[in-house]
């Protein structure tokens, strides 16, 4: 597990614009129980986490004209109980981190997988988000 320090600083870069944490299974399992869009960030201590996904994610739901009803997140490494109820529902897709889940009426619609994010601008994947947002969300 890493260090509250280290990680802090990079789930407030999504705290302190409306994300919510998941910090557990029951909190996982409410969540995705509830009616409507839930983008899920895998959050994560990665340089590909900082420098493109997470500003990625914050220019999608920034400039998206549709948006999930609820921007939550979790932290591979940190966040472990919930990590885990997460990537129960993310197979058959292997254990990534980052990654970026969009879930409609609790069923996964669009997921964007590290491979995804790695070598990409955060334009090209608030692009992607962007596309997902316009077709799953109201």
């Amino acid at each position: 597990m890493y260090p509250i320090e280290i990680v802090q600083p990079m789930k407030e870069e999504l705290t302190e614009y409306g994300f919510q944490e998941l910090l557990n299974r029951d909190e996982v399992e409410a969540q995705l129980s509830k009616p409507g869009t839930t983008l899920v960030m895998i959050n994560s201590v990665c340089g590909c986490s900082a420098g493109t996904a997470r500003p990625g994610v914050l220019m999608a739901v920034h400039n998206s004209e549709k948006k999930p009803d609820f921007l939550t997140t979790s932290f591979a490494g940190f966040d472990v109980e919930a990590i885990q109820a997460i990537r129960q529902h993310l197979l058959p897709y292997p254990p990534s981190s980052p990654a970026i889940a969009l879930f409609k009426d609790g069923q996964l619609v669009h997921f964007v997988e590290r491979h995804m994010i790695e070598g990409r601008s955060a334009q090209m994947i608030a692009h992607n988000l962007i596309g997902a947002f316009e077709q799953h969300c109201n």
